[in-house]
């Protein structure tokens, strides 16, 4: 399996709760400009909400991981640039039982 056959389902017990991941692929296609927009606006809307806080930090990481084996470095860098914002602001403003969910999801 490649990562581009990964999708968030195959992980154990876990359901996708959010459009990400199609929000972004779609957002592939028009470049990096696109995908730091749908980043922005996706961050701005729901990073008080620590389950699609979650799934957008793992639906990056996976995005780096996509692009990067398809030899697309420039969209894999930016993807690894919003991935550490979005991972930064939760591991630094989650507390508590949400801090232990984004750890027990994205581990």
């Amino acid at each position: 399996m490649t990562y581009a056959d990964w999708t968030i389902q195959l992980l154990p017990e876990y359901q996708s709760q959010t459009t990400f991941r199609q929000d972004f692929t779609i957002a592939d296609a028009f470049g990096a400009k696109a995908v730091r927009d749908t980043y922005r606006r996706a961050f701005s809307e729901w990073k008080d909400n620590v389950v699609y806080l979650t799934e957008l930090v793992m639906v990056l990481n996976h995005k780096i991981w996509e692009h990067y084996e398809a030899g697309r470095h420039d969209l894999a860098g930016v993807y690894n640039e919003l991935w550490e914002q979005a991972d930064h602001y939760a591991c630094s403003h989650l507390t508590g039982d949400d801090l232990s969910y984004f750890y027990r999801v994205t581990d």
